[in-house]
């Protein structure tokens, strides 16, 4: 059934700035203060104040704008986007409606080898909401506070063309998008804390037709699997609507995660019912081309350009360059690593090895890894001067993980250093031998992975330190000895 329809799908992102004020006053925009600490008269809306537009918030705008391959307006301005709502104090929220400051992007994303282009549709400035604050769902509670906080707090609205055809394609988008935001340092992105927030508008149409389907926005999807968990759900449901017969109403719906089920919240608005009319107590802008210039001189190399570099420059695979450039931190981390040991593919299987599944197992982002990018290069230094053997660099590498203490330290303090005394060896291997008379003769007969077994039992027996291209090399020797 769902071969006979296909899936619409634009995302609507807001992302919060890192500015130190708000957009339209001074108040602070940190996280986390205690409710309704972080406000004044104008970010509450009280009568006689007058807004003032951040310089910063419209410099960040055109990065991001930049970074995405917008056309950056020559004229701008602010309005009035008016309805009610508890979390907005002024019963209207000044956004930007037929002039925002960028329009016309693209962003590239890889589906199965293939790129495609995703149109970005507009970007535009406005101001957040306060937040309500539920007991339990916002469909279930008794009661909602309200914190306005977060209300005037710089918003950037990115919103896509329909040109997304899966949830997966949408959450490979989501991703993409936030890590070229990442790069250019105007956010955190935590979603976990509201800063990337996305609106999803979905529909279905037979597979074929090019007229839409009634689409629903979906609200409340707070991480890359909620989004797809959500829109999967969305596109089934709609599609048994459409079968059994029904219709898709347009409004605007809420995923439960708890249920795993989108709910309807109320009817979707259309942009007359908003009522907008320019902001009047904000000028327009015009944004000149010098000083869009100077802001495009400010834009950092981008993850594609980094990744590209990569495979030009270090060798790599495009898959390890892809997962290395993933995110800024991960990118910044390897290249801090190689500016102290100059081995790109040994930094690359590390970090995506035995690094990244440490990080995953202790839910870590990799700017908060206890292991130092100078400490990894030690470990890998002192590896290859045959102080430890590889299983033991694990063993240690797991300990500077925990402790936060350099491989040096470690090794001597455990007494890990590398077995490579050859008299020492040669006795083992011979017990070995005398032990294993079966591994023996496998071997001697053609069998080479009996070989892998012999070593294994030294490795063993001396907890990992022998040097194991000596006791190769040993056994080869000795079993040679037998032979003849």
């Amino acid at each position: 059934m769902l071969n006979q329809y296909e899936t619409v799908i634009g995302l609507e992102v807001h992302l919060e700035l890192k500015t130190n004020s708000k957009i339209f006053c001074s108040s602070s925009t940190s996280f986390g203060g205690k409710p309704n600490t972080h406000v004044c008269p104008v970010c509450l809306g009280l009568p006689g104040v007058l807004p003032v537009v951040n310089k910063k918030v419209v410099e960040d705008a055109i990065l991001v704008a930049l970074a995405l391959n917008c056309r950056i307006a020559e004229f701008s301005k602010f309005d009035r986007k008016n309805y009610y709502y508890p979390d907005m104090p002024k019963n209207y929220q000044i956004s930007q409606y037929d002039l925002p400051i960028a329009l016309n992007g693209r962003l590239e994303i890889e589906l199965d080898e293939e790129i495609k282009k995703i149109g970005i549709t507009r970007v535009h400035m406005e101001e957040d909401t306060g937040k309500l604050v539920h007991q339990g769902t916002i469909t279930t509670t008794p009661f909602s506070l309200v914190d306005y906080n977060r209300a005037g707090v710089p918003l950037l609205e990115i919103v896509s063309e329909p040109d997304l055809r899966s949830p997966e394609e949408a959450r490979i988008y989501l991703e993409k998008l936030k890590s070229i935001i990442q790069y250019t340092g105007v956010s955190d992105c935590r979603m976990e804390e509201g800063s990337l927030r996305c609106d999803a508008n979905v529909s279905v149409r037979q597979t074929g037709k090019e007229e839409f389907g009634t689409k629903t926005e979906i609200k409340n999807m707070n991480s890359f699997r909620a989004l797809q968990k959500a829109l999967t759900y969305e596109v089934s449901r709609q599609i048994e609507v459409l079968e059994e017969g029904g219709r898709i109403v347009q409004e605007t719906r809420t995923w439960d995660e708890g249920q795993g089920i989108t709910l309807p919240l109320r009817s979707k608005e259309q942009a007359h019912d908003y009522r907008y009319f320019p902001e009047p107590d904000l000028t327009p802008m015009i944004i000149e081309r010098e000083w869009v210039e100077s802001v495009r001189n400010r834009l950092p190399e981008l993850p594609d350009a980094r990744r590209d570099r990569y495979v030009r420059d270090y060798g790599l695979p495009e898959y390890d360059a892809g997962v290395l450039t993933s995110t800024k931190e991960m990118a910044d981390y390897f290249e801090a690593c190689l500016n102290a040991y100059s081995s790109p593919k040994t930094v690359s299987n590390w970090i995506m090895g035995d690094l990244s599944r440490l990080l995953n197992a202790n839910n870590l982002e990799i700017d908060k890894c206890p292991v130092s990018p100078v400490n990894l290069a030690s470990l890998f230094k002192i590896l290859d001067e045959g102080t430890i053997s590889g299983k033991i660099a694990k063993v240690v590498f797991e300990e500077m993980f925990a402790t936060g203490k350099d491989a040096g330290t470690i090794v001597k303090e455990k007494g890990l250093v590398q077995i490579s005394d050859e008299g020492s060896l040669s006795a083992i291997v011979e017990e070995i031998i005398a032990g294993n008379p079966k591994s023996v003769s496998d071997y001697r007969n053609g069998k080479d992975k009996a070989m892998g077994f012999l070593v294994g039992q030294v490795m063993k027996a001396t907890k990992g330190k022998a040097n194991p291209e000596l006791v190769n090399k040993l056994f080869k020797e000795k079993i040679k000895t037998l032979i003849t």
